[in-house]
């Protein structure tokens, strides 16, 4: 049978229509929209500002974490300095964008909007009218050479009024000429190149041991071992007098370095190079220092009848000059404990000697028996300062080659 042209049409329809769809026909009603599979057209991001997951400006938050450096400091070197006792590095820098520290503290300090009044901007602090600052160096210099003439007058009383003066009184003059030296020293190491910020803890107590052992020390040694003591040790002054003669010379040179490594320190673009021009300068401080120091010593142990060979006392101002130079630019720690080290070994001696003597100790003093047989009795204060001091050196040839140790100006410098 054959079927309607109508029904088969609309059958025909029907099945094409499930299988795939066709135009609706222009009775239909309109289809819904579909806004979740075709969504309207809307202005799109731009991919280059995408989602940031740190602070969009490193050196704002740099400048946060260091708010009160940077609104005291009246120049960018202090912020450098700063940055650099915080443990920030060139290499660190290359973080916040700047090629060293010191192109980092110039545009914090640019960027700091609280600063001290009377402040300058400029990168290099205005230097001292050259009248009061030729003034303050004539001051100090007086003032270290008050020592060793105290020291100086002493002595040559004590040598003219020989065999005049009984024993009570020339003990009089020694001790009044002791305490004029010592408070000459005092009023000299609180002005000036060698003047420490905050003192220098328990240095002074170690110094005193130290320079009692230059007097008396080679005496106590040279008894111990050959079997005593066998009565009053004799004293040997004439490293006393050279060590307070130097006060100036040390002064001098302590201001030479700290003049020469502030203008390091303003000419340096990086932190590399600042340590390396320092180093040679503290080297060249300690080397002009004993050279001054070699001489006023051998001139005070032949004026007051000795040989002449102060070994050990040259050793003991080297330490205290780098001692005292390491305390004026605010270290007075590692200079301590050298210090305090000296003053170990030179106790341990005649202690290790006088121990050597119980059964079966014996071990004990061969060490010290040797090296007085080798070099005497001042080989043991040579070697205890002359050890210390050249620990000492290596440790200020890294401290002293850092920003932060010339921050703050000293007077006088």
């Amino acid at each position: 049978m054959s079927a309607r042209p109508g029904t088969s049409g609309t059958s025909a329809s029907g099945t094409t229509g499930s299988a795939r769809p066709a135009g609706p026909p222009a009775s239909a009603a309109p289809l819904p929209a579909r806004p979740a599979e075709i969504p309207p057209r809307a202005p799109q991001r731009r991919p280059a500002t995408p989602a940031r997951r740190g602070p969009a400006d490193p050196v704002k938050s740099l400048m946060h974490h260091h708010r009160d450096l940077c609104e005291r400091a009246v120049s960018p070197l202090e912020i450098a300095a700063g940055l650099e006792a915080h443990g920030l590095t060139d290499r660190t820098a290359a973080r916040y964008r700047h090629r060293d520290v010191f192109a980092l503290a110039e545009e914090l300090y640019a960027r700091t909007p609280a600063r001290p009044a009377g402040s300058a901007g400029s990168a290099v602090a205005v230097p001292p009218p050259p009248g009061p600052d030729t003034e303050a160096r004539a001051g100090w210099t007086l003032l270290a050479l008050l020592p060793g003439a105290a020291c100086l007058a002493t002595a040559g009383l004590l040598l003219v009024t020989e065999g005049a003066l009984s024993g009570g009184a020339r003990a009089t003059v020694i001790v009044t000429g002791a305490l004029l030296a010592c408070l000459a020293l005092r009023f000299c190491l609180g002005r000036g190149p060698l003047r420490a910020p905050e003192g220098a803890g328990r240095a002074g107590m170690y110094a005193c041991w130290l320079l009692s052992f230059a007097v008396y020390g080679e005496e106590l040694i040279a008894q111990v071992v050959s079997g005593g003591p066998d009565g009053p040790w004799e004293a040997a002054p004439a490293p006393l007098l050279g060590l307070t003669a130097a006060v100036a010379p040390a002064a001098w040179c302590a201001h030479f370095f700290t003049v020469q490594a502030h203008r390091k320190l303003t000419g340096s673009r990086a932190l590399e190079e600042f340590g390396a021009g320092v180093r040679p300068l503290l080297l060249a401080a300690v080397v002009l220092f004993l050279c001054a120091l070699l001489p006023l010593l051998f001139l005070a142990d032949l004026g007051l009848g000795g040989t002449g060979t102060p070994v050990s006392a040259a050793a003991l101002g080297v330490l205290f000059f780098l001692a005292r130079l390491l305390a004026a630019h605010g270290l007075p720690e590692p200079g301590t404990v050298a210090l305090a080290a000296a003053c170990a070994v030179e106790a341990a001696a005649p202690a290790l000697v006088l121990a050597g003597r119980l059964p079966g100790l014996e071990p004990l003093a061969r060490p010290v028996h040797a090296l007085v047989a080798a070099g005497g009795p001042g080989s043991v204060p040579a070697l205890a300062c002359g050890a210390a001091a050249l620990g000492l050196l290596l440790h200020a040839s890294a401290a002293l080659s850092r920003a932060s140790a010339h921050t703050h100006p000293h007077t006088g410098a």
